[in-house]
């Protein structure tokens, strides 16, 4: 019988627990681009992702968020538009109240960013993480609650605290060369069906072994 992958284009995956939605056919800004399969968890509003969990998002940068990646409740995504002036006595931005202050919006628009926010495939967030803005986030990286992510994190890195710090890495040098060359978040989802088992609780050894191609 051949398998049946669940479908990525669903927006309650869980039909019974609307507080779970998959990203993919939420989101609506070209600025935001979402992988199969990567869901987000609220029990107040889930489906409002884009306005309440992607903050200071005026552009031009990007949130880019891989395949299969978790995103507990309250994660919050900050983008280059919460930057202020930093280069004079205050950092009030004076030009946004309005009257004779908006003559000088130029001294607000322009501003130096970090570029686009990007995020691997097999990410997991935990509550109430923050990102800030042009953070990098490896494959398979894990995200603890109430972590503020300042600085890139590695590949299958697990970082926590405020700022976030690298706690360990989930396999050694190898083994995450090895996981990175197979990308299983890359095959396809029927392949991924035959071996949910394998990719869910498998050593690095079964992974390849299932890869599709192999022997």
């Amino acid at each position: 019988m051949p398998a049946v992958p669940a479908d990525p284009n669903v927006l309650h995956p869980m039909p019974e627990q609307p507080r779970v939605v998959l990203l993919r056919p939420l989101v609506t800004s070209p600025l935001i681009e979402v992988g199969e399969y990567s869901y987000y968890d609220d029990p107040d509003d889930p489906t409002a992702f884009e306005t309440r969990n992607v903050l200071y998002h005026y552009g031009p940068e990007k949130l880019v968020i891989g395949k299969y990646c978790a995103l507990g409740e309250g994660v919050r995504f900050i983008m280059n538009g919460a930057n202020h002036r930093m280069d004079g006595p205050s950092t009030f931005p004076f030009p946004i109240m309005g009257g004779d202050w908006a003559e000088h919006f130029d001294l607000i628009t322009g501003l130096p960013g970090r570029g686009d926010t990007v995020v691997g495939n097999d990410v997991w967030f935990g509550y109430r993480t923050m990102v800030m803005p042009g953070v990098r986030i490896g494959h398979g990286a894990i995200v603890a609650s109430g972590a503020v992510v300042v600085d890139d994190v590695p590949d299958y890195g697990v970082v926590g605290g405020n700022p976030a710090k690298l706690l360990r890495r989930r396999y050694a040098d190898e083994d995450i060369a090895r996981l990175l060359a197979v990308a299983w978040w890359d095959w396809p989802a029927e392949h991924i069906s035959e071996h949910v088992r394998t990719i869910m609780s498998g050593s690095v050894d079964a992974l390849e072994a299932a890869a599709p191609g192999s022997i």
